[in-house]
């Protein structure tokens, strides 16, 4: 593996980084991490043992790999000779929603190739699913290096560029829209009587279940939910009451505003 660098210390960079310590993949003292003004960064890497940069130059002598994972609204702030001598010859990896492989490779000219990448949060159990896109000219080499980084924390997959708006609507914000389903159902489950605890219970283990048993089946959702469904029963009481709320296009609506939020944050 080689030596990786993380420009900003969040939720998202402290899961990759744990990832890769925790699978053996790579060696603390390889990677190093660069924050804002706040403390995450000299946190995660009193947490970690990896490096605690002092500067940019700092952060990427010596590193072969650029995980771009500041907030998108900050990367007009970024230091200036990031897009300059700071990464010519290394590989740029972002996490920044929005942020199209075109739009890298044009800020970042002078590295030795570009990946648009879309993590998502149940990379801290290393659970989760990213996608990413790059250039066509992406070497073979580098492409397996993606893999290997983000393997660390669930699956991979490569998309079309197009794509990656929605991916992060879909996967990247999708943890979001599942809890706070999770949460809506909880309180439901309260308000009908159940106890606090057993509510949670009861509906954190259901989800978990079912998700379980999705995956493992590989049956479509709508072959789980018609096995689970009498006629006249109470399943089919309770989604008859999704489809008068028109549930799916509820969703659709969710992904669609998610998609333009991701296009305006690509465009800061």
């Amino acid at each position: 593996m080689e030596k990786i660098a993380f420009l900003g210390a969040g939720k998202m960079a402290s899961a990759i980084v744990r990832g890769l310590i925790e699978s053996g993949a790579i060696a603390a003292p390889d990677i190093a991490c660069l924050g804002g003004n706040g403390t995450s960064a000299r946190q995660l890497a009193q947490d970690t043992g990896i490096r605690h940069a002092t500067s940019t130059a700092d952060l990427l002598d010596g590193a072969d790999v650029l995980v771009l994972a500041c907030k998108p609204q900050h990367f007009k702030q970024l230091d200036p000779g990031l897009g300059t001598t700071l990464t010519s010859g290394k590989l740029v990896l972002s996490v920044l929603a929005g942020f199209t492989a075109e739009r890298l490779a044009a800020a970042f000219p002078n590295a030795r190739a570009v990946a648009a990448v879309m993590p998502n949060t149940p990379a801290q159990v290393r659970a989760g699913i990213t996608a990413w896109t790059a250039p066509a000219t992406l070497p073979v080499s580098d492409a397996d290096l993606v893999g290997k980084i983000f393997g660390c924390l669930g699956k991979v997959v490569r998309v079309e560029a197009p794509l990656m708006d929605v991916v992060s609507a879909t996967s990247g914000s999708g943890p979001g829209f599942f809890f706070e389903l999770v949460n809506a159902f909880e309180h439901a489950a309260v308000g009908s009587g159940l106890p606090p605890d057993t509510a949670a219970l009861l509906v954190r283990e259901t989800f978990a279940g079912a998700a379980k048993l999705l995956k493992k089946t590989n049956a479509t959702p709508v072959a789980l939910r018609n096995a689970v469904t009498s006629p006249n029963g109470s399943t089919l009481a309770g989604l008859q009451v999704f489809e008068r709320h028109h549930m799916h296009r509820i969703f659709q609506e969710v992904i669609a505003a998610s998609v333009a939020r991701t296009r305006e944050l690509g465009k800061m």
